[in-house]
């Protein structure tokens, strides 16, 4: 049985998320409904694609997807479900898809087309748009039912990470900090990976930060498990677990993590240089 997951920029003070999940469990009761967040700031599609694209793998093919994000409605603006990885998903279409699934092209898209029997007077997309959605494929109905398919969805492009050939060097940017603290770069293993093989030595530069070396693990930089607290605090760049290259502090956090002591933000670039 599938599972139905939600994502929104609602908070957890207000009654949205509460009216997600009752109107889910006035449809059917023994539906499994997980949270992936709900602490999205405010409108951040990029924030969002991060979260959701390196979520839903870890959940059951055919699962459900319900991205409350940047979703208030307007009758000029399309509410879609897109198939894809064998996962459904449901968003408005605000370029969220094209962020999240910049490397893998959906199986089908589809315009949700429910919505009209209220002669487009809705409040409340998540609740009156999405969940009914969402239900409609919880119990084995096809997409097809409730929206028509469609080949052409906003694009939002997903900042990617070049080479610079003269200078010999990749450009990135931060696209991404976490509850550590830690600055996450659009700068994939393998995108480093295919230049380095060729020239052996680099350098990465994050704002003021200089390193040779690019660990596996947060743990890589101790030395001596048993005086493990001596690496509090320190710098390391690593590749995380999306594979994307990452300036972190060990132990840090959202207060003391690698974002505030050297003051990076989101859009920042990095770069990688090669000998």
């Amino acid at each position: 049985m599938s599972v139905i997951t939600l994502t929104s920029d609602y908070g957890l003070v207000d009654h949205r998320v509460a009216s997600m999940k009752g109107k889910i469990l006035s449809w059917s009761e023994e539906v499994k409904v997980v949270d992936i967040t709900h602490n999205i700031t405010a409108y951040n599609l990029l924030q969002t694609a991060y979260i959701v694209r390196n979520a839903y793998k870890f959940f059951p093919e055919g699962s459900i997807h319900i991205i409350a994000v940047d979703s208030f409605y307007h009758k000029s603006r399309k509410n879609i479900i897109a198939k894809v990885d064998g996962h459904y998903f449901i968003s408005a279409d605000n370029g969220i898809t094209n962020l999240m699934f910049f490397d893998i092209k959906p199986e089908a898209i589809y315009e949700i087309t429910l919505n009209n029997r209220f002669d487009d007077k809705v409040i409340f997309p998540a609740t009156e748009i999405f969940v009914p959605a969402a239900m409609h494929l919880y119990k084995g109905g096809l997409p097809e039912v409730i929206g028509r398919k469609i080949k052409s969805i906003k694009d939002v492009s997903f900042p990617r990470a070049i080479y610079n050939e003269a200078e010999k060097m990749i450009v990135g940017e931060v696209m991404y900090i976490d509850n550590f603290g830690n600055v996450v770069s659009n700068i994939s293993r393998k995108f480093f990976e295919k230049y380095a093989l060729i020239s052996g030595k680099f350098t990465v530069k994050f704002r003021n930060i200089v390193s040779s070396k690019v660990s596996d693990q947060y743990t890589d930089l101790v030395t001596d498990w048993d005086r493990e607290q001596e690496s509090h605090g320190k710098s390391s760049v690593i590749f995380n677990d999306a594979d994307l290259l990452e300036i972190t502090i060990y132990k840090g956090n959202v207060s003391n993590g690698a974002s505030s002591l050297f003051g990076m933000s989101t859009g920042e670039k990095i770069y990688v240089e090669f000998e």
